[in-house]
């Protein structure tokens, strides 16, 4: 069995189509059809349901593309070892990120390591806390920055405690308030973020046992300052998210001392790869977070 077929399929699972994936990899769409081919008659069975839509993995697909993707990490953990013993850092790091962090930290981290490691690629996956930890699970993913605590089965590194400020518009009665407590803004319009951002939120308000007005629910964190900065509501979002922007709003701290745990977290220390390990130990030392 070969180790370019294993990836072709991965890869074609994760576009949902031949034709893209051939197009990454490099290949012809009738040569991955045939690498497909060729390992649906060694297994006996369909792999694929091809249709217009695209490709998904049938149920006996799914079992197996488990197993093709350990055995992918594997191989990969095996050529970085050799590598190694010859003197040579090499291989590719799957990270998962957020917007913010891969705003203002990921640019400088990368562009520090890959001086340090030139032999070592590095690949991006944007998502929300959510996808993050079910890519890590999956294993589509060597690790991931995460908002902490996180799920019990990964091992997890704190790497910094982001302060959550509140948002006002400028003529808000608050706004030149050195901090607010939560019980003030409790009748206040409130624009709640979502996806990922909601988890941090809701932390601080549960723990102050505190149910805002919610007027407005949204994805997009610079479409909540937008909408802040026209006085359709507040909001409180963390100050990695709010670093260098340059809108007309005021950011107050809390009273209720209130934190988002920044992290990075992996499926198992023990068991990732040395590349991954590198990037991990450059990440805790890092002294710019």
């Amino acid at each position: 069995m070969s180790m370019n077929k294993f990836k072709v399929l991965v890869k074609v699972v994760e576009l949902g189509s031949l034709t893209k994936a051939a197009e990454v990899m490099g290949f012809t769409q009738s040569g991955v059809s045939h690498m497909i081919n060729s390992l649906e008659d060694e297994f006996g069975f369909s792999l694929l349901i091809r249709n217009r839509s695209g490709a998904k993995l049938t149920t006996n697909g799914e079992e197996i593309v488990k197993t093709m993707r350990e055995i992918l990490k594997w191989n990969e953990h095996l050529e970085q070892q050799v590598a190694s013993i010859h003197g040579i850092e090499l291989g590719t790091i799957h990270i998962g990120t957020f917007t913010s962090v891969g705003v203002h930290w990921l640019p400088g981290i990368i562009q520090d390591f890959q001086r340090d490691y030139p032999h070592i690629e590095i690949r991006l996956v944007e998502g929300d806390y959510r996808e993050i930890e079910d890519w890590i699970a999956e294993g589509k993913i060597d690790c991931g920055f995460l908002s902490l605590p996180t799920w019990d089965i990964f091992d997890a590194i704190p790497l910094h405690q982001d302060p959550m400020l509140v948002l006002l518009p400028v003529e808000h009665p608050l706004s030149s308030e050195d901090s607010i407590a939560l019980a003030q803004i409790e009748n206040e319009p409130f624009i709640m973020p979502s996806k990922g951002s909601d988890y941090d939120v809701n932390r601080v308000l549960e723990k102050a046992l505190t149910k805002p007005d919610i007027k407005y629910t949204l994805g997009d964190d610079y479409a909540i300052m937008a909408m802040v900065e026209k006085g359709l509501g507040i909001s409180i979002l963390p100050e990695l998210v709010l670093r260098g922007q340059r809108r007309n709003i005021r950011q107050i701290e809390l009273k209720e001392k209130s934190f988002r745990s920044l992290g990075i977290a992996v499926s198992s220390l023990r068991e990732v790869s040395p590349a991954t390990k590198r990037f991990l130990d450059y990440v805790k030392s890092y002294p710019k977070l």
